[in-house]
């Protein structure tokens, strides 16, 4: 029997991937309890919200996990070894940018949004799945530029953490792009120019 409140036709997985949405679209805090029942089909009570998502806290935990166990896989190209440094970096960035461009859910990244609607200091924890991926990602493009050095395609004198930068930042920067509609042509050709960071940096 449906529990008291609960649309008949709730469907709890379509349910979390439209509390993704939101989340992805306006942050924890900014995201009422309010928009996450209106989002959840409308209709359902506050105890038949408790009840199925325990709170707003870890049904946003669910949310981050899902984005983390499937958008956010386009940058996991940087950890194959069996692609070429600049390869990986580069489809890394490419890939990330045509899922942050695409239509049928928000525009961006959520884990590099999370860092610009971070939750207030009581709720900080909530973003630690988001900072940590962050990080994972920043450490993967150091990587791919440590392994240039170590194979000969970058000289040795590269500053591995200067150099990674500069792709990390362009990516974190892509959310911002994507939010303002600049298109995706326009970034993806962005990309090529960044690209010869790494030319002009083992010509040197």
């Amino acid at each position: 029997m449906a529990q008291m409140g609960r649309p008949r036709n709730f469907d709890r997985e379509h349910a979390v991937e439209q509390a993704l949405h939101l989340f992805w679209q306006h942050g924890y805090d900014a995201t009422s309890l309010a928009q996450l029942k209106a989002g959840l089909g409308g209709g359902i009570s506050a105890p038949s919200f408790y009840a199925a998502f325990g709170s707003k806290e870890a049904l946003f935990d669910e949310c981050v996990q899902r984005y983390l166990a499937t958008y956010a896989q386009v940058t996991e190209c940087l950890w194959d070894e069996t692609l070429p440094p600049r390869q990986a970096i580069e489809t890394a960035l490419r890939q990330s940018t045509r899922m942050q461009c695409e239509d049928g859910h928000p525009k961006g990244c959520m884990v590099a949004l999370g860092v610009m609607s971070a939750p207030s200091p009581e709720h900080a924890r909530v973003a630690d799945a988001l900072t940590q991926s962050r990080l994972r990602t920043r450490a993967g493009i150091v990587a791919c530029v440590e392994r240039g050095v170590r194979t000969g395609q970058l000289p040795p004198h590269t500053q591995a953490q200067v150099m990674a930068s500069v792709f990390d930042g362009f990516l974190q920067g892509v959310s911002i792009l994507a939010r303002d509609d600049v298109p995706y042509g326009v970034i993806d050709g962005a990309i090529t120019q960044l690209m010869m960071t790494w030319e002009a940096a083992a010509s040197n």
